[in-house]
Protein backbone atom coordinates (compact mmCIF):
# COMPACT_ATOMS: atom_id res chain seq x y z
CA UNK A 1 0.00 0.00 0.00
CA UNK A 2 1.34 3.55 -0.74
CA UNK A 3 0.85 6.14 1.65
CA UNK A 4 0.35 9.19 0.06
CA UNK A 5 2.03 12.29 1.70
CA UNK A 6 0.36 14.92 3.42
CA UNK A 7 -0.08 18.04 1.77
CA UNK A 8 0.89 21.44 3.47
CA UNK A 9 -3.06 22.89 3.04
CA UNK A 10 -4.20 19.53 4.57
CA UNK A 11 -1.55 19.72 7.74
CA UNK A 12 -2.52 23.52 7.78
CA UNK A 13 -6.06 22.68 7.99
CA UNK A 14 -5.44 19.71 10.79
CA UNK A 15 -3.74 21.93 12.85
CA UNK A 16 -6.61 24.81 12.55
CA UNK A 17 -9.11 22.32 13.70
CA UNK A 18 -6.73 20.73 17.06
CA UNK A 19 -6.37 24.55 17.76
CA UNK A 20 -10.02 25.54 17.63
CA UNK A 21 -11.03 22.32 19.53
CA UNK A 22 -8.34 23.01 22.30
CA UNK A 23 -9.36 26.80 22.48
CA UNK A 24 -13.08 25.48 22.60
CA UNK A 25 -11.63 22.91 25.66
CA UNK A 26 -9.93 25.67 27.52
CA UNK A 27 -13.30 28.26 27.22
CA UNK A 28 -15.54 25.39 28.26
CA UNK A 29 -13.10 24.25 31.33
CA UNK A 30 -12.76 28.05 31.94
CA UNK A 31 -16.38 28.45 32.18
CA UNK A 32 -16.63 26.12 34.77
CA UNK A 33 -14.59 27.36 36.58
CA UNK A 34 -15.49 30.82 36.74
CA UNK A 35 -19.51 29.54 37.37
CA UNK A 36 -18.16 27.32 40.34
CA UNK A 37 -16.42 30.25 41.58
CA UNK A 38 -19.39 32.32 41.77
CA UNK A 39 -21.45 29.65 43.28
CA UNK A 40 -18.95 28.56 46.13
CA UNK A 41 -19.08 32.28 47.09
CA UNK A 42 -22.50 32.79 46.41
CA UNK A 43 -24.19 29.70 48.25
CA UNK A 44 -21.29 28.22 49.87
CA UNK A 45 -19.19 24.93 49.07
CA UNK A 46 -21.00 22.82 50.96
CA UNK A 47 -24.27 23.82 49.41
CA UNK A 48 -23.30 24.04 45.79
CA UNK A 49 -23.88 20.83 43.86
CA UNK A 50 -21.85 19.75 40.63
CA UNK A 51 -25.41 19.52 38.90
CA UNK A 52 -25.53 23.25 39.63
CA UNK A 53 -22.15 24.48 38.37
CA UNK A 54 -23.08 22.26 34.91
CA UNK A 55 -26.55 23.91 34.67
CA UNK A 56 -24.46 27.30 35.08
CA UNK A 57 -22.21 26.95 32.21
CA UNK A 58 -25.36 24.72 29.78
CA UNK A 59 -23.14 21.75 29.96
CA UNK A 60 -23.74 18.09 31.27
CA UNK A 61 -22.54 16.81 34.43
CA UNK A 62 -20.29 13.89 32.12
CA UNK A 63 -19.21 17.13 30.48
CA UNK A 64 -18.00 18.30 34.05
CA UNK A 65 -16.34 15.06 34.66
CA UNK A 66 -14.24 15.01 31.57
CA UNK A 67 -12.54 18.36 33.43
CA UNK A 68 -12.24 17.59 36.59
CA UNK A 69 -12.48 14.41 38.76
CA UNK A 70 -14.76 15.99 41.89
CA UNK A 71 -16.18 19.89 43.46
CA UNK A 72 -12.60 19.95 45.52
CA UNK A 73 -10.67 19.61 42.19
CA UNK A 74 -12.52 22.74 40.37
CA UNK A 75 -12.70 24.80 43.67
CA UNK A 76 -8.92 24.38 43.44
CA UNK A 77 -8.26 25.05 39.64
CA UNK A 78 -7.08 28.67 40.35
CA UNK A 79 -4.80 28.25 42.75
CA UNK A 80 -3.93 25.30 40.57
CA UNK A 81 -3.45 27.25 37.51
CA UNK A 82 -1.46 29.72 40.04
CA UNK A 83 1.30 27.32 41.34
CA UNK A 84 1.53 25.47 37.97
CA UNK A 85 2.24 29.17 36.66
CA UNK A 86 4.97 30.02 39.22
CA UNK A 87 6.58 26.52 38.58
CA UNK A 88 6.98 27.55 35.27
CA UNK A 89 8.47 30.68 36.46
CA UNK A 90 10.53 28.98 39.26
CA UNK A 91 11.73 27.46 35.98
CA UNK A 92 12.85 30.19 33.96
CA UNK A 93 14.64 32.17 36.87
CA UNK A 94 18.51 33.24 36.20
CA UNK A 95 20.86 30.46 36.49
CA UNK A 96 22.90 33.01 38.72
CA UNK A 97 20.31 33.71 41.25
CA UNK A 98 20.60 31.82 44.64
CA UNK A 99 17.73 29.35 45.94
CA UNK A 100 15.90 31.60 48.17
CA UNK A 101 16.10 34.36 45.57
CA UNK A 102 15.15 32.44 42.44
CA UNK A 103 11.90 30.97 45.27
CA UNK A 104 11.31 34.79 46.34
CA UNK A 105 11.18 36.35 42.59
CA UNK A 106 9.40 33.41 41.32
CA UNK A 107 6.34 33.65 44.03
CA UNK A 108 6.51 37.71 43.62
CA UNK A 109 6.26 37.50 39.56
CA UNK A 110 3.35 34.90 40.09
CA UNK A 111 1.49 37.59 41.86
CA UNK A 112 2.17 40.32 39.76
CA UNK A 113 1.14 37.83 36.84
CA UNK A 114 -1.69 37.21 38.40
CA UNK A 115 -3.17 40.54 38.90
CA UNK A 116 -2.55 41.80 34.78
CA UNK A 117 -5.07 38.85 33.95
CA UNK A 118 -8.58 40.64 33.06
CA UNK A 119 -10.91 37.57 33.61
CA UNK A 120 -12.58 35.84 36.76
CA UNK A 121 -9.15 33.44 36.75
CA UNK A 122 -7.08 35.94 38.05
CA UNK A 123 -5.98 38.23 40.86
CA UNK A 124 -9.55 38.45 42.36
CA UNK A 125 -10.33 34.90 42.12
CA UNK A 126 -7.00 34.11 43.91
CA UNK A 127 -7.64 36.11 46.55
CA UNK A 128 -11.40 35.15 47.22
CA UNK A 129 -10.64 31.46 47.33
CA UNK A 130 -7.58 31.96 49.72
CA UNK A 131 -10.42 32.94 52.28
CA UNK A 132 -12.65 30.67 50.79
CA UNK A 133 -9.91 27.67 51.73
CA UNK A 134 -9.57 28.96 54.93
CA UNK A 135 -12.87 28.98 55.57
CA UNK A 136 -13.58 25.58 54.26
CA UNK A 137 -12.55 21.93 56.18
CA UNK A 138 -12.70 19.78 53.11
CA UNK A 139 -11.24 22.29 50.40
CA UNK A 140 -7.90 22.80 53.63
CA UNK A 141 -7.38 19.61 53.51
CA UNK A 142 -7.24 19.41 49.46
CA UNK A 143 -5.28 22.59 49.92
CA UNK A 144 -2.62 21.27 52.00
CA UNK A 145 -2.00 18.26 50.24
CA UNK A 146 -1.35 20.11 46.93
CA UNK A 147 1.17 22.03 49.58
CA UNK A 148 2.57 18.96 50.16
CA UNK A 149 2.99 17.85 46.10
CA UNK A 150 4.05 21.21 45.01
CA UNK A 151 7.02 21.55 48.28
CA UNK A 152 8.23 18.21 46.88
CA UNK A 153 8.30 19.35 42.88
CA UNK A 154 10.52 22.74 44.19
CA UNK A 155 12.99 20.35 46.01
CA UNK A 156 13.31 18.53 43.19
CA UNK A 157 13.66 21.59 40.83
CA UNK A 158 16.12 23.36 43.88
CA UNK A 159 18.20 20.36 43.48
CA UNK A 160 18.60 20.22 39.90
CA UNK A 161 19.65 23.96 39.66
CA UNK A 162 22.21 23.30 42.44
CA UNK A 163 22.88 19.85 40.69
CA UNK A 164 22.38 18.41 44.06
CA UNK A 165 20.76 14.77 44.45
CA UNK A 166 18.31 15.75 46.96
CA UNK A 167 18.09 12.34 48.80
CA UNK A 168 21.65 12.86 49.87
CA UNK A 169 21.06 16.23 50.23
CA UNK A 170 19.09 17.59 52.29
CA UNK A 171 18.84 21.71 51.93
CA UNK A 172 16.50 21.62 48.58
CA UNK A 173 13.89 19.97 51.06
CA UNK A 174 14.57 21.75 53.95
CA UNK A 175 14.19 24.77 52.46
CA UNK A 176 11.40 23.85 49.85
CA UNK A 177 9.06 23.00 53.51
CA UNK A 178 10.36 26.82 54.72
CA UNK A 179 9.40 27.97 51.91
CA UNK A 180 6.13 26.69 52.14
CA UNK A 181 5.66 27.83 55.69
CA UNK A 182 6.85 30.99 54.64
CA UNK A 183 4.04 31.13 52.43
CA UNK A 184 1.07 29.96 54.22
CA UNK A 185 1.83 32.15 56.93
CA UNK A 186 1.55 35.10 54.45
CA UNK A 187 -1.65 34.30 52.77
CA UNK A 188 -3.25 33.53 56.17
CA UNK A 189 -1.49 37.04 57.69
CA UNK A 190 -2.99 38.77 54.41
CA UNK A 191 -6.88 36.81 54.67
CA UNK A 192 -6.79 38.16 57.86
CA UNK A 193 -7.34 41.57 57.13
CA UNK A 194 -4.12 43.12 58.58
CA UNK A 195 -2.61 44.22 55.28
CA UNK A 196 -3.94 46.47 52.42
CA UNK A 197 -6.20 44.88 49.68
CA UNK A 198 -5.44 43.23 46.58
CA UNK A 199 -2.40 41.94 44.72
CA UNK A 200 0.02 44.32 46.42
CA UNK A 201 -1.69 43.90 49.62
CA UNK A 202 -0.49 40.32 48.94
CA UNK A 203 2.96 40.80 47.33
CA UNK A 204 3.81 43.17 50.52
CA UNK A 205 2.60 40.45 53.11
CA UNK A 206 4.63 37.93 51.05
CA UNK A 207 7.85 40.57 50.83
CA UNK A 208 7.68 41.33 54.04
CA UNK A 209 7.64 37.86 55.47
CA UNK A 210 10.94 37.12 53.71
CA UNK A 211 12.39 39.68 54.66
CA UNK A 212 11.98 38.55 58.51
CA UNK A 213 12.97 34.97 57.17
CA UNK A 214 16.95 35.67 58.10
CA UNK A 215 16.48 36.93 61.30
CA UNK A 216 14.00 34.05 62.25
CA UNK A 217 16.47 31.87 61.37
CA UNK A 218 19.67 33.20 62.51
CA UNK A 219 19.44 35.88 64.51
CA UNK A 220 19.92 37.18 68.04
CA UNK A 221 15.59 37.02 68.95
CA UNK A 222 17.11 38.53 72.57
Amino acid sequence: MVVQPTSPAAATDGCRVLGLRERKKQRTRDALVSAAHRLFLDHGYARTTVDEIATAVDVSQRTFFRYFANKEEVALAVLADAEDHFIATLRARPAEENPLQALRGSIVLTWRDLSTTEDDRGITAALELIQLIEETPTLLAAHLRRITDQERLVAELIAAREGLDPAVDLRPRVLAAVFGGVLRSAHLAWSSGGSGPGPEGMIAVIESHFDQLGPALAGDWR
